[in-house]
């Protein structure tokens, strides 16, 4: 982005407004908000103009699907997660201007209006198709309200959309049986109109703009851009038979909305709009303007919405719409080796991360940009986590801070002494340190912040090295005067951190400028050799990072474990039923209560237990095959347990067991006696 300190006067730089039926995770963080907060941090310290803006997607199947189930309004949906990733956001350090929704009256305007002139200008076309319809609810049904069996692995739970069990894409004309999920009634097709944004007839123009235009935007960016336009664009609906979202401004668009991939990208600009109401200035200087540059912050998943669809709409709407400048998108993020998926729990949710972790906003900053899937899919572990502050974050940039601030106060009192006599080294350490922010700047500025953040720590390091070479605490009483040239560099360093760490690192900035006595005046005072003067006072020090100890790594290990044996317990089902057998068969099966009367492990054999079972008239032996679930037989003393009393006899292990001792098997595959659950005597019949 080299036009950083050029073309453009001011920036509008948006998020992907994440989806409000849930909280926001570590992938999405990753992927979009950290590196777009990074960046506004960056352009605000290099004096320029920016428009951070963010907001809540609060339409949508999924928001009224969640509404369904909890038996609360969608409006209740949307309000408790707009909240729980609006603070999250807030707490996390995320600088945005403006961060709304898309349920807000001034959406429900700018997206109304934005239709209408579309409709207007005719960039529509107008299609009548079948579509599934609920006749008990008298509605039709989006995909995810549609449930039939999968046609390529039998799986009859399967969506109008994705069989969640094989994984495949469906749509719900190609399930088998059909049918309401709301109402569970059998589905029937009937004719529905609809508008559509013709994408087909921006094709050449989004070739030119894009694959001539933009060939310096991130491969993963450009290369999913030209697979869409090789195969060729179709007509896209942007309304829907639903009864949550943007009503259609139409008189003969009666409950319909407008699609929520449409509605949307809109809330980018009804959001600018809600901004300068409340602010004071001109909305359009942010979208309208040619001196502005509009950057959206995605996951891949979004590249066709922000790429081609957004800017189709904005093409057909004309009246000066800037568009994207740039579209820095990511991979994905994976947790402990398996796709974050929240469905399954499986994900390190933003709100509590800051309560098991207070105060260490930074770390997963850090932490997140260090793996950023910026190429590729990348990894997150609490290993690496721990691993990263403890030998990085405390053992590098920490460990220099502390040991320069510690050592200005113990030999002067916290007043910065002067640098004299600079010998060859020095005036290499100097030279070196002067090229970090322009480094640093560079490579955010193209959008590579893993790269820019493994600068700011080779700064840390080179830090380290200097203070370690030149031992200042072994040099104090020898030679005092190349001590006091040691600390004034490496002070120098110091305070370069303080600066340049700020987009990565905003809370310890802060607080490693206060220990300075310095305030943050921008990036280009970072490119001076001299931040602090000698004379200046710098304050005490207090640890910039603290150590994570193994136990708080192995509570957040316990919390993904028990996530995935909830996951397998709730996508057990139970066995099919056996078939059908007469009341007089059954009959024939004498189940009785028997009290155990002595209870041990069979030698040699893993599996068996040996019951000694009081059946009311006599005593018998029963041997089970429950061992493995029952490692303290003794303890089975004295309770009651249901057996079939008239199975012929059988030899296990050379035992004769004298029947079968019932046991009911669990969702994890655990074998479980089956007792009364009141006392009663033995021998009773069962039946």
């Amino acid at each position: 982005m080299e036009n950083c300190d050029k073309k453009a006067k001011r920036y509008t730089v948006t998020t992907a407004l994440p989806y409000a039926n849930g909280p926001v995770h570590i992938g999405h963080l990753a992927g979009v908000y950290v590196p777009a907060d990074t960046f506004v941090r960056y352009l605000r310290l290099k004096g320029k103009e920016v428009l951070f803006v963010g907001g809540s997607d609060e339409h949508g199947v999924p928001i009224t699907i969640k509404a369904e189930k909890e038996g609360v309004t969608p409006q209740d949906v949307v309000d408790r997660y707009h909240k729980i990733i609006k603070d999250s956001f807030e707490e996390l350090g995320m600088s945005y201007d403006i961060y709304s929704r898309t349920s807000s009256d001034t959406h429900h305007k700018t997206a109304a209006a934005f239709f209408k002139k579309l409709y207007d200008d005719g960039k529509f076309v107008e299609k009548e198709t079948e579509q599934f319809f609920d006749p008990e609810r008298n509605k039709f049904l989006s995909d995810r309200y549609i449930m039939g069996t999968c046609p390529k692995c039998g799986n009859d739970r399967a969506y109008g959309d994705q069989c969640e069990k094989c994984g495949s894409s469906l749509s719900p004309d190609e399930l088998i049986n059909p049918h309401s999920t709301i109402s569970g009634a059998q589905l029937v097709k009937k004719p529905t109109k609809h508008w559509y944004l013709p994408l087909e007839q921006y094709e050449n123009w989004l070739r030119e703009w894009i694959l001539e235009g933009h060939k310096e935007w991130k491969p993963n960016v450009y290369g999913q851009v030209k697979s869409w336009l090789d195969s060729g664009l179709q007509p896209r609906a942007v309304t829907r038979d639903l009864d949550w979202g943007v009503p259609v401004p139409l008189d003969e668009a009666s409950g319909k909305v407008l699609y929520v991939w449409f509605d949307a990208p809109i809330g980018y600009i009804s959001n600018t709009i809600e901004y300068c109401e409340k602010n004071g200035g001109d909305w359009e200087k942010w979208w309208k303007n040619p001196d502005t540059q509009l950057v959206h912050f995605i996951g891949k998943d979004n590249i066709v919405f922000h790429c081609i669809i957004f800017p189709c709409m904005l093409k057909a709407y004309g009246d000066g719409y800037i568009l994207p400048e740039n579209v820095p998108a990511n991979e994905f993020l994976n947790l402990e080796n398996d796709k974050i998926s929240t469905s399954r729990n499986w994900a390190v949710w933003l709100h509590e991360y800051l309560t098991d972790f207070p105060g260490k906003q930074d770390v997963l900053r850090y932490v997140l940009t260090a793996n950023a899937p910026e190429t590729k899919d990348n990894n997150f572990t609490w290993k690496d986590f721990q691993d990263r502050n403890n030998n990085e974050l405390l053992a590098i940039f920490g460990n220099f801070v502390n040991r320069t601030l510690v050592l200005t106060h113990k030999f002067y009192g916290g007043i910065v002494p002067a640098a004299e006599n600079l010998d060859e080294s020095d005036k290499e350490t100097i030279a070196e340190m002067n090229e970090y922010p322009a480094k640093i700047g560079k490579l955010i500025e193209i959008y590579k912040f893993r790269e820019a953040l493994s600068e700011l720590m080779n700064l840390a390091r080179l830090g380290n090295v200097y203070l370690t070479k030149n031992e200042p605490w072994k040099q104090i009483k020898t030679n005092p005067e190349r001590v006091a040239t040691v600390m004034n560099i490496s002070l120098q360093i110091v305070a370069k951190l303080a600066l340049l760490s700020e987009p990565f690192l905003p809370f310890s900035a802060k607080k490693l400028q206060d220990m300075l006595n310095i305030k943050q005046n921008g990036w280009n005072d970072a490119e001076k050799t001299t931040l602090i003067e000698a004379g200046h006072t710098v304050n005490q020090p207090t640890l910039l990072f603290e150590k994570i100890e193994d136990a708080a790594i192995e509570a957040q290990m316990k919390k993904l474990e028990d996530a995935k044996k909830t996951n397998e317990l709730n996508a057990w089902k139970p066995a099919e039923t056996k078939p059908t057998v007469s009341f007089d068969d059954f009959g024939k099966v004498d189940i009785r209560v028997g009290t155990v009367l002595e209870c041990a492990k069979v030698p040699k054999a893993d599996k068996l237990l040996q019951f000694l079972i009081d059946d009311g008239a006599e005593k018998r032996t029963i041997v089970s095959g429950i061992a493995k679930y029952y490692t303290e037989p003794e303890k089975l003393v004295g309770k009651q347990v249901c057996f079939i009393a008239n199975f012929a006899p059988r030899k296990l292990k050379g035992i004769e067991s004298q029947g079968m001792i019932l046991s009911a098997e669990d969702r994890d595959g655990r074998l479980v006696l089956i007792t009364p659950s009141d006392l009663v005597a033995a021998g009773c019949s069962v039946g």
